[in-house]
């Protein structure tokens, strides 16, 4: 198994983190994320405003699953601000999650911002596109 210090030694600057708000989520989305299924994530703009340190692209990031072990890297290809409510088809099939639609993504995500503490039709959200550079 790789060590997160040593990867973030052959990718400067890497942060490592998980997916989701649950051990189990995390695991799940780590895994679409290696296989390629997963190719774009999203948060509230909030929420980003609140972290230590912003995204930008080109950025890598190493990916964890539920038990903090580092399941592969991902570089951040784009990033864009969008509201909840105009999220598209093409970009619920690229977050790569249930049956792929708007419907499950709308569903999901609202469920999930929601437990985050706030959702609303109209929120914002940094959406965000990733490649897989390394499987680990």
């Amino acid at each position: 198994m790789v060590a997160v210090e040593e990867l973030k030694a052959k990718y400067p600057g890497a942060e490592a983190w998980q997916m989701g708000d649950s051990p189990k989520l995390a695991s799940e989305l780590a895994d679409l994320i290696k296989k390629g299924i997963k190719t774009a994530s999203c948060g509230s703009f909030a929420s980003y405003l609140q972290g230590e340190s912003a995204p930008r692209i080109g950025s890598y990031n190493i990916i964890l699953d539920g038990q903090n072990v580092p399941i592969c890297v991902t570089r951040l290809l784009s990033m864009r601000l969008v509201r909840f409510c105009d999220v598209t088809e093409a970009f619920a099939r690229k977050e790569g999650e249930g049956d792929l639609s708007l419907q499950y993504w709308q569903k999901e995500h609202q469920r999930f911002f929601t437990r985050e503490g706030h959702f609303s039709e109209d929120m914002e959200l940094i959406a965000e596109e990733f490649e897989v550079v390394e499987v680990l």
